[in-house]
């Protein structure tokens, strides 16, 4: 049985958590009339690099919002279950490190919303699969990029200037970047042959020196220190246990 991967609570309960959270700090902006867009991203500007840690928590409307959570709550819940031990270092750097980029790429205005973290977890969980070859998380891959593949195009200027593309290309590198840092060494296959080592030397294995370098098969040179004092064959076969022979007359009888 494949024991990788365990449902726990935490599956379910921190997406759903961290989705809520971002309802909260909505409801909070049109309840009280707070203006939080200015607590996003500023590229280039010192009071904007408070934007890389708040600037995911933060959108411009109801749809703005509802566009991110329903990817959060899918991609959250499979980076939790299909790589637990990485999964809060994932979010973490990946808001971090995908701020900080899209503070030195973007235009000169507010970058808001939780479509960066989108992006970081899209391509970590896609590269990482691949990168595993696990065939699990490879099926996990695929699945995330029929899902949401459609959305790279978003990573790219020109395509829509009313959102952020330097904020998507910086979680698209973001992820990309942390699928190559953390690595996954239980899902790798164990080793069961000696060429599967990483020390094998073909040089020194009696089996492929049974092959040129076209892979044709050639017989072993046999070295005149390797043949050693010649074995003298005997005409005759001689053992050390005694033999006794009983000779029986074949009679014949007639009738």
């Amino acid at each position: 049985m494949d024991n990788h991967f365990k449902f726990t609570n935490s599956v379910v309960g921190m997406p759903l958590f961290f989705v809520l959270f971002l309802w909260f700090v909505y409801w909070m902006e049109i309840r009280f009339g707070f203006d939080f867009d200015k607590y996003g991203v500023c590229p280039r500007t010192f009071s904007g690099l408070q934007g890389v840690f708040l600037s995911p928590f933060i959108h411009s409307d109801l749809k703005h919002l509802y566009n991110n959570s329903m990817p959060l709550l899918v991609l959250l819940a499979a980076l939790q279950f299909f790589y637990a031990k990485q999964s809060y270092a994932v979010i973490g750097y990946g808001i971090l490190f995908s701020g900080i980029l899209t503070w030195l790429i973007g235009r000169s205005s507010y970058h808001i919303g939780a479509s960066g973290l989108i992006y970081v977890l899209v391509s970590f969980i896609f590269i990482k699969g691949i990168l595993t070859r696990y065939y699990r998380l490879v099926a996990l891959s695929l699945a995330v990029i029929m899902l949401y593949g459609g959305i790279l195009w978003y990573a790219f200027p020109k395509v829509d200037d009313t959102i952020s593309w330097e904020g998507h290309l910086a979680g698209l590198i973001t992820g990309v970047v942390l699928s190559l840092v953390y690595k996954t060494p239980e899902y790798k296959k164990p080793i069961k042959y000696d060429w599967e080592k990483p020390d094998f030397n073909s040089a020194e294995d009696k089996f492929m020196q049974r092959f040129d370098e076209d892979g044709n098969f050639v017989n072993l040179v046999i070295e005149e220190e390797e043949v050693g004092i010649p074995i003298e064959v005997q005409s005759y076969f001689t053992s050390n246990l005694a033999v006794e022979y009983e000779i029986k007359v074949n009679v014949k009888s007639e009738s």
